[in-house]
Formats: C-alpha cells, structure tokens, sequence
C-alpha cells in the first residue's frame, strides 16, 4: 500500500512536471529536452511503482512466490536506479548548471513582450523573478544582451525585476525608466532586485536541502524494508511443511 501510495506521488510529479506553466520547472521543461524526458522517465517509475506495489500485496496475501520475487526485484532495480541517477547528478551539477545558463541566457536574449510563440515560457519566467525577488541568471546586467532594451538606450528594463512599489501591478513586459528623451542607460540605474536568479534557486536549495535529502533517505529506507520483508515471506513460503496438514 504504502508503494501504491509512493508510485501515485511519483506519477503525480512527473504529470505536473509537464502542465506546470507558471514556475521555474516550466521554464527548465519548455527549454531543455533532458527535463521532459526526466519528466516522463517519473511517470514511467510512478506507474511502475505503483504496479509493482499492487503485485506485492498480491503475492503476500496470496503468498505467492513469483510475485514477491518480482516485487523483490523491482524493488532493487529502482533502489539501484535512484542510486545511480543521484551520483550522476552529483558529479554533473557544473555541467547542468552551465546548461541552466545557457537556456536563462538565450530566453533572456530574445525576450520579447509582444512574441505570442513564446509567451508561456517568457510569462513562466516573469512568474519566477517576481517570486523568488531576482533579476537575471547572475544578475540584472544580463538584460543588457536583450535587444530589445539595446534599441532603446537600456531606458526600459523589466518590470518583473522591479523593486518599485509603483511596477507592483506590472509583472510581464517592460517598464520605462524615468530618463530624458535620447538618453542612455544601464541597467545599474534600474529599480531593480540586485540578487540573481541564480542565487536565488540556489538559496531555495540550500534552504530546503534537509527536506530533500531526508525525503529521498526515508524512500530508500522503505524500499530497503520492502525488499527484506519480501525475502523474509518468500522463505516463509518455502519452508512451509505441508505434510503436517491433516488430510480430509
């Protein structure tokens, strides 16, 4: 039960992974393709979880051997599996973390409020600089690769970046900056948030780390159980005597 449970939280995951429209995750999704099949990868293990949960009770109800040999089996497989992709995730942060820049960079670039093609991922963007209070991957100098912002002197910036009570209502597009006609600017002579995005997604993981690692600790546990009470009741099973059983 408690996998059924496990695969339906997975499942669930991977479901809102792909209709998430609104946060970073969407951003990440729309942008790089390793997300979406991460995406569908969790849909596959939660449905399988899910099964495998359901052949488990089965075969312990029924003390089938078969079936807790599957689940047995099952159970490692994805144990070896969760292993396996954390240690990879380890030892490639630098390099995802410089493909997160790159796909950042890019939509940063070629942001644009009026291009309806790419107005999920553009407002998915917005949605995370006005909640995590950040501007940019590394910092608000990246909008300055904007060219849009380039044709108009940098006397706009972006109003989901803004730390000015009078843009609170302005989440999406671009405001201007109070400067004369003709004039140039920076983007340090924005009213917006110092702090980059970067930092921001980066602090959020640092804060909520305990959460995650004691997450995934307390999935490995159950799965461990899982697998030995599955041995456990497969030599139960095994060594039943049924010659003891009087015959009728």
């Amino acid at each position: 039960l408690l996998f059924q449970i496990l695969g339906a939280v997975i499942l669930g995951f991977g479901i809102w992974i792909l209709a998430d429209k609104s946060s970073f995750i969407a951003v990440l999704q729309m942008s790089s393709p390793s997300l979406k099949t991460g995406a569908y990868v969790l849909i596959g293990v939660g449905a399988l979880t899910m099964l495998m949960g359901f052949l488990g009770c089965l075969g312990a109800v029924n003390e089938i051997r078969c079936l807790l040999g599957l689940y047995f089996t099952c159970l490692m497989v994805i144990l070896v599996t969760q292993v396996a992709a954390g240690l990879v995730i380890y030892f490639q942060k630098e390099r995802l973390k410089e493909e997160l820049s790159h796909i950042v960079g890019k939509l940063i670039q070629n942001y644009d409020p009026l291009n309806d093609d790419e107005r999920n991922l553009q407002d998915a963007w917005d949605y995370v600089q006005t909640q995590i209070a950040c501007c940019g991957w590394t910092g608000a100098k990246d909008w300055e690769n904007n060219e849009i912002l380039i044709n108009q002197n940098m006397t706009a910036y972006p109003c989901s970046c803004s730390n000015s009570s009078k843009d609170l209502q302005m989440d999406s597009g671009f405001c201007n900056l109070d400067v004369l006609v003709n004039s140039t600017a920076t983007s340090a002579d924005w009213p917006v948030h110092e702090q980059g995005c970067m930092d921001g997604v980066e602090k959020w993981l640092k804060d909520n780390l305990g959460v995650i690692l004691g997450v995934c600790t307390g999935v490995g546990v159950i799965e461990l159980l899982g697998m030995i009470l599955s041995i456990s009741l497969c030599k139960n099973i095994h060594s039943e005597d049924y010659t003891k059983v009087p015959k009728s």
